[in-house]
């Protein structure tokens, strides 16, 4: 269950949600995956709703990958033998690996052409191979390099207590000086601007915050996949140090995901390093549930 409820007078907001196992009726009482147990009256209560769990088909790993990969898809893109390449001038390793993703029923073909392919595609640009593995559509090779796991988490948009009132998060279809900065990217300020702000369908960028701090900032991009269903998908959440803990990712998010479904999205979707235990909390409390896992593939060969 996901529940939300009112907070005393005093708190920094004035609402919380908290997923868990339900445990009883009066009062309403969650137990979530920590072992806390949340007990609150009836008249707190502002919404209860069911999550469901069931088994991912690997068709829906390939149509949400597809749909991600439209949401950070670099600034160049090719097709061998079954593979997504993308290259984005070396900012970030989705912006410039290859991914499986195949077609319907049929998995990406990896013979020594096929990797030698690779390689020369990458190598033209002055990348090194870099590939990037879903759970169930691709292994690494035989003396390749995994690392990196990361956590694709994702939501029914109807099964998520989204903010109610107005937002609190301002938007723009370019991030500004100040969303670059609170970003904080390694890398030329036109290239990283570049791969942000490209994607197959749309995307905005939020900030919560005024012209002098910055308290918070996060990307929505809009994409469909193969099957038709549209995702939007957050990226780049981040809360200023100081500020953390205090909600405002809770807030940002709640926006950027208001967003996306008032522009037609149904489902959302992120990323999310396995070893941050902090974001998959607040995610979690959020309404997303682990979708699938990828992984990173290096070349031995080098770039």
């Amino acid at each position: 269950m996901v529940l939300r409820y009112k907070l005393p007078p005093g708190y920094s907001h004035p609402m919380t949600d908290v997923i868990g196992i339900l445990e009883g009726a009066d009062p309403i009482a969650v137990r979530s995956g920590d072992g806390r147990l949340v007990q609150v009256s009836a008249d707190q209560v502002i919404a209860l709703k069911t999550l469901s769990a069931r088994p991912i088909r690997i068709g829906e790993i390939r149509n949400l990958e597809t749909a991600a990969a439209a949401a950070w898809p670099g600034v160049e893109q090719a097709w061998i033998d079954g593979w997504l390449l993308r290259a984005g001038h070396g900012f970030t390793g989705r912006a410039n690996s290859a991914l499986p993703l195949g077609g319907a029923g049929t998995v990406a073909g990896f013979d020594a052409s096929t990797i030698e392919r690779i390689r020369q595609w990458f190598g033209d640009r002055g990348l090194p191979t870099l590939l990037l593995l879903p759970d169930r559509l691709g292994t690494a090779p035989d003396g390749w390099t995994s690392e990196k796991e990361t956590i694709v988490m994702a939501a029914d948009l109807g099964s998520v207590t989204l903010p109610l009132g107005p937002p609190v998060t301002s938007f723009a279809d370019r991030p500004d000086h100040n969303w670059l900065s609170t970003y904080d990217a390694h890398g030329d300020p036109a290239y990283v601007e570049a791969v942000l702000t490209a994607v197959v369908g749309s995307a905005t960028f939020g900030a919560i915050g005024n012209t002098d701090t910055t308290l918070a900032i996060g990307r929505a991009a809009l994409t469909e996949g193969p099957d038709g269903k549209r995702w939007v998908g957050l990226t780049g959440i981040h809360v200023a140090p100081e500020h953390r803990r205090h909600g405002i990712g809770s807030l940002i998010c709640g926006d950027l995901l208001s967003w996306g479904r008032q522009n037609g999205a149904t489902h959302a979707y992120l990323q999310v390093s396995a070893e941050n235990s902090a974001a998959i909390a607040l995610y979690e409390r959020l309404g997303f549930v682990e979708h699938h896992r990828y992984r990173y593939a290096t070349d031995p060969v080098g770039g």
